[in-house]
């Protein structure tokens, strides 16, 4: 199954490591470090050209981790994630 992010994007829920709320979470300093360490790495992906509402980590199939920046809300996010179809 898979977690539509927005965007024309999707990722395995098996490999989805977290789900954040991108204006809660960058109010900490380790997760703005985070977040630009992911960045100059060239790790994340922008899911969305509209304002950030959330960011997935996810691994990828050769356990890279990878962080996606979307436009949907996070726990909209977590909704699908749990979604039983």
């Amino acid at each position: 199954m898979t977690l539509h992010l927005g965007g024309g994007f999707s990722v395995s829920k098996k490999n989805v490591v977290a789900i954040m709320d991108i204006e809660k979470a960058s109010t900490s300093k380790i997760t703005r470090e985070y977040l630009a360490s992911a960045g100059k790495a060239g790790r994340v992906v922008s899911c969305t050209l509209d304002l950030p509402k959330s960011f997935v980590v996810s691994l990828d199939e050769d356990l890279t981790e990878r962080v996606y920046i979307c436009g949907v809300a996070a726990e909209t996010l977590r909704k699908r994630a749990n979604a039983k179809i």
